[in-house]
Order: structure tokens, then C-alpha cells, then sequence
């Protein structure tokens, strides 16, 4: 009987090694699996960020490309808006006098 009790205690005892060793291993697994998540997580952020930076680039290039196209209309339309002052100038002064004075 004795005998019979030593062997429950020593199957008792082992069952909670082996429990523990299997609670530890599914900690260690557990971290793994939490450790790859991040890598992962990590790299689309890294990805995501090095996209939007190219993004940003490009779409900085399109404004300032746009921005200077702007610019040069404006200034061939301010061009031809004093050249078209100075040539019709006096006509112009002319008609607004009589058109007010109403001759």
C-alpha cells in the first residue's frame, strides 16, 4: 500500500512538471507568436510610411510643376494686359470721358 502511495505521489509530482514545463512552453509560444505579430505590424508601418513619404514627394513635385505653370500664364496674361493698356490707353480714356460727360 505504501508502495502503492509513493507511486500516486511520484505520478502526481510528475504530472505538474510536465504541466509546468507545458505552461512554460506555451508562454515561450505565446511570446513568439506576440514578437512576430509586432515584427509584422512594425513592417507595414514602416512600408505604409516610406509610401506616404513617396506620395508626398510626388505629389509635392505635381503642385510645385502646376504652381509654376500658374505662375507663367499669370505672368503672359499680365504681359499682354499692359501691352494691351499702353496701346489702347488713350482710346480708352477717351471713350470713358465721353461716355460720363455724355458727348
Amino acid at each position: 500500500m505504501q508502495d502503492m502511495i509513493r507511486r500516486i505521489i511520484e505520478a502526481d509530482s510528475e504530472a505538474k512538471a510536465i504541466e509546468e514545463s507545458n505552461k512554460i512552453a506555451s508562454e515561450k509560444e505565446k511570446q513568439k507568436i506576440e514578437n512576430k505579430a509586432a515584427a509584422i505590424y512594425w513592417k507595414y508601418m514602416d512600408d505604409a510610411k516610406a509610401e506616404i513619404e513617396k506620395n508626398n514627394n510626388y505629389l509635392e513635385k505635381q503642385t510645385s510643376r502646376k504652381l509654376a505653370e500658374a505662375s507663367a500664364k499669370h505672368e503672359s496674361v499680365l504681359i499682354k494686359l499692359k501691352s494691351d493698356y499702353e496701346q489702347n490707353r488713350d482710346r480708352w480714356v477717351d471713350e470713358i470721358f465721353s461716355r460720363v460727360v455724355g458727348s
